[in-house]
């Protein structure tokens, strides 16, 4: 696939970009979703002001990326402990 150039709209501001094509549609997804909570932010509070909504938003994002992580990082113990009880008993039937 090759490049693209393409413009994305957040906060009624056009940011040029060249993307592998394979990307687009991703990134066409989350500049919506950036706007569509700049919007909630902008209704849910009266906030006019585009750089504090961008805060806002930054920091909502990085809250969410934070719990994916931890939940993420919680999986992958409960998956390695799991494995690692499993690797035990089959160990110990060969063993026998």
């Amino acid at each position: 696939m090759g490049e693209l150039s393409i413009k994305i709209k957040i906060a009624d501001r056009e940011y040029p970009m060249r993307i592998d094509s394979s990307e687009e549609e991703r990134l066409r997804l989350a500049g919506k979703m950036v706007n569509e909570k700049l919007k909630h932010y902008r209704d849910q509070f009266g906030i006019d002001d585009k750089q504090d909504l961008l805060a806002m938003v930054a920091f909502d994002c990085m809250v969410e990326r934070m719990k994916t992580e931890a939940a993420n990082s919680s999986l992958t113990n409960n998956i390695t402990t799991k494995i690692s009880y499993l690797d035990g008993l089959v160990s110990e039937a060969i063993d026998r």
